[in-house]
């Protein structure tokens, strides 16, 4: 099933020269649904995990379905003050500014092997910061897997030492 039909663009949102990659229409059919979560599953088959972290907001549809199949837990990475209990953060550079996540102190165990999601790898930034979180917790990232990742933005090359995987790529 080719996933990118379910992926529809909205020009200038959230702002004028922006091409929004708008996920729903993936979301709201099951089957497209399944298909994807099935692909992202099959990266991981052979691989020891024991948390799944999703990242605010996208990355937490599949997150979830991960970790729900996977029978591991799941951990939210949010951003400042959204989580209820004592936190570590990481910032990290935007095209205007920085921004920063935050993931709870006890999210993660010395030696747990983590599998992060997000929905999209553009420059980098997001998913190099919760690999630091990952790693100053004492975490073994096992993997960075996204729904989409726009190739063109080389965002990979922030991951070098990072297994990554994207189900769909621009």
């Amino acid at each position: 099933m080719p996933l990118k039909q379910y992926i529809r663009d909205i020009q200038d949102f959230p702002k004028p020269g922006i091409s929004f990659k708008d996920i729903t229409p993936l979301l709201i059919d099951p089957i497209a649904r399944k298909e994807t979560l099935q692909l992202l599953l099959s990266q991981i088959k052979d691989k020891k995990i024991d948390k799944v972290i999703g990242v605010e907001s996208r990355g937490f549809f599949f997150g979830i379905l991960l970790a729900e199949e996977l029978n591991v837990g799941f951990i939210p990475v949010r951003k400042p003050n959204k989580l209820p209990y004592e936190t570590i953060s990481a910032s990290y550079d935007l095209e205007y500014g920085t921004d920063t996540l935050e993931i709870h102190i006890d999210a993660i165990q010395k030696g747990d092997k983590v599998l992060i999601h997000d929905d999209v790898l553009a420059t980098g930034g997001t998913a190099k910061a919760v690999c630091e979180l990952v790693t100053r917790l004492g975490g073994e990232i096992v993997q960075v897997n996204f729904l989409m990742e726009l190739s063109f933005l080389n965002g990979r090359e922030k991951l070098s030492n990072t297994e990554v995987f994207a189900a769909i790529t621009y």
